[in-house]
């Protein structure tokens, strides 16, 4: 019978040494594992200390080969782990030892079956039942089909636009809330601090597209390329300038420029949302896997 050993680390650079094979091998789908650990060791290495509570992890079956990965690492309540696939008794092996550590989990995000399998472990063993708040759905950029132009043109944001794009990406969370048919502020999210903010800005992650007098009309960010691997996201259209095409034609240009760089492109929908499948499938992108988020509801 094969069994799964579960080892944790706080740092994530131990991490990534061993770690790193087994999420280049598939870096579409460990997209979001990987560029928040390569951006905590950026931040890292601009003085920013790494929390003390965050922890990765990696499981390994009996040969010693890496066969799962997760983390927990998210700033926002309820501060859920996000599971990459794992071997299904590695999930529940994984609930066992976070409910033996005395770790309060209630929420988990990633990759199916391994959050709902140790989601329904946790709640036997601490009581509660779970929910699904949110179905996702990672898609990769096929060939990319150029949508119906518009004016205008993209352009980078910068430290001057820190108020806009801060209030924007506030609006984001709750505008997708209600796309989804969700009540507002149903999804746990928080804009980033100052400082990352700024160092997202400088680095050229978030870009406007500016309508032909130069008025920003839509927010797209992207993550910085790891194994790889670009993820487009948030993109953002403020209400009153939706249905113009804006972001269609941002997440292309900013999708060919990845490319042009060398990088597969990436982003995440939520299942719920058909306004945003339909975009980004028009554009060219295609299904890798289904994720979701789920509460543990006490």
């Amino acid at each position: 019978m094969t069994r799964q050993r579960l080892q944790f680390f706080t740092d994530p650079g131990e991490f990534l040494a061993v770690a790193g094979d087994h999420l280049a091998a598939n870096p579409v789908v460990s997209t979001v594992v990987t560029t928040v650990t390569h951006q905590l060791l950026a931040q890292r290495s601009d003085g920013i200390a790494v929390p003390a509570d965050n922890w990765w992890l990696v499981v390994r079956d009996d040969s010693g080969a890496v066969v799962g990965a997760g983390m927990r690492t998210a700033p926002f309540a309820p501060y859920p782990p996000f599971l990459l696939p794992m071997p299904d008794d590695a999930a529940v092996a994984l609930a066992g030892a976070l409910h033996e550590r005395g770790e309060q989990v209630l929420a988990i995000n990633g990759a199916l079956p391994a959050v709902d399998l140790c989601a329904a472990e946790l709640a036997r063993l601490g009581g509660g039942r779970v929910e699904v708040s949110q179905h996702t759905r990672l898609h990769e950029l096929g060939e990319l089909v150029p949508p119906a132009p518009v004016p205008g043109r993209l352009v980078p944001a910068t430290e001057d636009d820190l108020d806009l794009v801060a209030k924007w990406l506030d609006a984001f969370i709750g505008d997708a809330d209600e796309q989804a048919g969700r009540p507002r502020g149903a999804s746990a999210h928080e804009v980033p601090h100052e400082a990352e903010l700024r160092r997202q800005l400088r680095a050229g992650w978030l870009w406007f597209w500016v309508d032909e007098t130069g008025q920003p009309v839509h927010l797209t960010g992207t993550k910085p390329p790891a194994f790889g691997v670009a993820r487009v996201g948030p993109v953002y259209t403020p209400p009153a300038q939706r249905g113009r095409g804006w972001a269609s034609n941002a997440v292309a240009e900013v999708s060919r420029r990845i490319r042009a760089e060398g990088a597969r492109v990436c982003l995440f929908t939520d299942q719920a949302n058909p306004t945003s499948n339909k975009i980004y499938a028009a554009l060219g992108f295609r299904p890798v896997v289904d994720m979701a988020n789920v509460v543990i509801v006490r």
